[in-house]
């Protein structure tokens, strides 16, 4: 039986916070996953992505985490520092958890979707799992956002015929569920990681101008930095997203 204390609330509140100011248009449905694997000596791996429905009439197609600097032109070292801070709230809920002496979980699901706010815990050993990090990201989207073999390429279908094929190993989950109230919240991200402030769409457009005329920096390693702090792993499609946006940045 999950414990919610008043800090896993608030630290609810905060991921939520997170969330609203790193995508910027409106949106009807969220989902997230997020992994932290303890290993020796301390250290922690996992990942973290999520995908968003925009908000429209007609049906859309999700958007990734990643295609969100492409998607509105911004700098991708400065938004990957906000995918981090999202990732270190994620440890703190952890990190709460084992503080109030309840079992830790391997793995979160967070959905939100008409003003209710899902979190899915898994205990699921992910150490000894018969799929890597990219292929469970695979099955993921098969399950939470039904991008099943019809859309995807050949390896990952096969990834999908060995999974609904297998033999299935029952994970306990523990489910916690509440409605949240929105308020209106600014759709700019202007990257004041310390104090998220809001400023004009025109402000965004100009910093982003002069950031991507002076930007030397490789996008790669900025990932590195990233990963090698927080063992955020990105998966293989991942790569090759940001790589294709990289080239396509160069032909502007």
């Amino acid at each position: 039986m999950l414990n919610h204390t008043k800090k896993i609330k608030e630290i609810y509140e905060d991921i939520q916070k997170k969330i609203y100011y790193m995508i910027p248009e409106k949106w009807d449905k969220f989902y997230l996953y997020s992994s932290i694997i303890d290993m020796p000596n301390n250290v922690k791996t996992g990942e973290l992505f999520f995908y968003y429905v925009p908000k429209g009439v007609l049906k859309k197609k999700p958007i990734n985490v990643y295609e969100i600097p492409n998607k509105f032109n911004l700098d991708e070292n400065e938004y990957l520092k906000l995918v981090e801070l999202l990732y270190d709230k994620i440890k703190e809920l952890r990190e709460e958890f084992k503080n109030t002496k309840q079992e830790l979980w391997s793995n979160i699901t967070i959905i939100i979707q008409n003003a209710r706010f899902r979190v899915e815990y898994d205990y699921e050993d992910l150490k000894n799992s018969d799929f890597t990090s990219y292929e469970r990201h695979i099955i993921w989207r098969y399950k939470y956002l039904e991008i099943g073999p019809q859309q995807v390429s050949k390896d990952e279908k096969e990834i999908l015929k060995r999974y609904t094929l297998g033999t299935r190993y029952m994970s306990r989950k523990e489910i916690y569920e509440f409605g949240i109230y929105v308020k209106d919240v600014g759709n700019n991200i202007n990257y004041h990681t310390e104090q998220l402030v809001e400023t004009t769409k025109e402000d965004i457009q100009l910093k982003n101008r002069n950031q991507r005329n002076n930007q030397k920096d490789n996008i790669f390693e900025e990932i590195n930095k990233i990963t090698s702090k927080n063992q955020i792993l990105l998966s293989q499609e991942e790569i090759r997203k940001i790589k294709q946006y990289r080239e396509q940045k160069k032909n502007i």
